[in-house]
């Protein structure tokens, strides 16, 4: 029996655990400790750090492991790369896990090939930060270029808002310098893709949700998205100078995008598959397990990206604006064949936080729909039927 290790147990990565079970494998989990669901549908846990490679490629070692994978995360990356370098399985190599898991190596790669990007500057304290605002055009992002998710990312204005900035995200990098980049007016959209021997299977352009707060937050996605012949055509080149620039082979990919004068400019791109149902909309859009592909690539098994069906479909979280005990949970949706899933992550009696980034959620709602307007419709339906209640 094969054994693949998935680094993770969260909400993002149980889908990925029960898949690789349902096909048969053993599936040892790499996880801190938490209340994670993931741990339930292990083989066998280890209680890591995800960010320990050392520890990951000793564990992967013991274990014999013939492929490793994760999805939804950024920080579990360079632990897969550092595992595919030392035991030669499957997966992205280790010089593409730290360009794509580290915002300043990552933009630095861009502008060599070229890739259409933001202007940026590497900062290490406040004097750094006040004087962006002399040689970049306002409004900002503070980045982290180690976070992952929405963290450690903050938009300012104006130089009243930089020492609260900086604090934010110095509270949640590990290095000793972040990123400052110009936020560029426009569309913001996303791709998902996968790279596979050297080639992209597919280019999934996608609607985004998005919660501001600090910085967006997507909470939902939609496809298909549709784009002008000319702007698809454009978002395609800046994928493939992406995927050179980054060295990227053998994994999925999240694609960050702002559309401004129908130019696509290049945000992110993560070497794994993006969060927030992203995973579950291919697969409903294609007509082919993601998850199940994710696992055949990890495990070198020939995986498959054909597009048998192209069924419009949506997502979005449940969330809340404020923190405290969940104390009434009503779902007054009538089961319908348009509604994909319903799920909540938490019971009455559990306390939640007040959403500031996507591990905040409460539950998500997947729909699909003759067209995309209907999807978004059903979806606005479903959200209008559900009533929680926080005390």
């Amino acid at each position: 029996m094969k054994k693949i290790m998935i680094l993770g147990a969260g909400i993002s990565q149980s889908p990925l655990i029960k898949t690789a079970k349902d096909m048969g494998f053993y599936v040892i989990v790499l996880s801190r400790k938490g209340n994670y669901p993931g741990f339930t549908l292990a083989d066998k846990v280890y209680y890591e750090d995800t960010t320990d490679m050392d520890k990951v490629v000793e564990i992967a070692r013991l274990e014999d492991i013939d492929g490793i994978c994760t999805t939804g995360t950024d920080v579990a990356v360079r632990s897969i790369g550092k595992v595919v370098e030392e035991l030669g399985v499957s997966g992205l190599s280790y010089e593409s896990a730290q360009l794509s898991s580290n915002k300043w190596k990552m933009k630095q790669a861009f502008m060599d090939f070229g890739v259409r990007t933001a202007k940026f500057v590497k900062v290490t304290n406040k004097e750094e930060a006040m004087n962006a605002f002399k040689s970049l055009t306002p409004p900002l992002m503070f980045k982290a270029v180690d976070g992952g998710g929405s963290k450690g990312i903050v938009k300012v204005t104006d130089p009243s808002k930089v020492e609260y900035a900086y604090e934010i995200v110095r509270k949640d990098t590990k290095l000793d310098f972040f990123i400052i980049e110009e936020f560029i007016e426009g569309t913001e959209f996303g791709a998902q893709s996968f790279v596979y021997d050297d080639k992209i299977q597919f280019v999934m352009p996608h609607g985004d949700l998005v919660f501001y707060g600090d910085t967006g937050v997507p909470i939902g996605h939609s496809v298909p998205y549709e784009l002008p012949e000319h702007v698809q055509q454009d978002l395609v080149f800046q994928l493939k100078q992406s995927v050179h620039a980054l060295k990227l082979n053998n994994c999925a990919i999240n694609a960050d995008f702002i559309l401004k004068d129908e130019k696509v400019y290049v945000l992110e791109i993560g070497a794994r598959a993006g969060a927030t149902c992203l995973p579950e909309l291919i697969s409903i859009f294609y007509g082919f397990d993601f998850y199940e592909q994710i696992i055949r690539a990890a495990l070198h098994m020939n995986p498959k990206f054909p597009a048998q069906t192209l069924q419009p479909c949506a997502c979005e979280l449940l969330i809340s604006g404020s923190e405290g005990e969940i104390t009434g949970i009503v779902n007054g949706n009538a089961p319908h064949e348009d509604i994909i899933q319903i799920s909540f992550d938490y019971n009455i009696g559990d306390k939640i936080n007040k959403f500031r980034v996507g591990t905040d959620r409460i539950g998500q709602i997947i729909v699909k729909g003759t067209n995309i307007n209907e999807a978004m419709k059903r979806l606005e339906e479903v959200k209008n039927n559900i009533h929680i209640q926080i005390k």
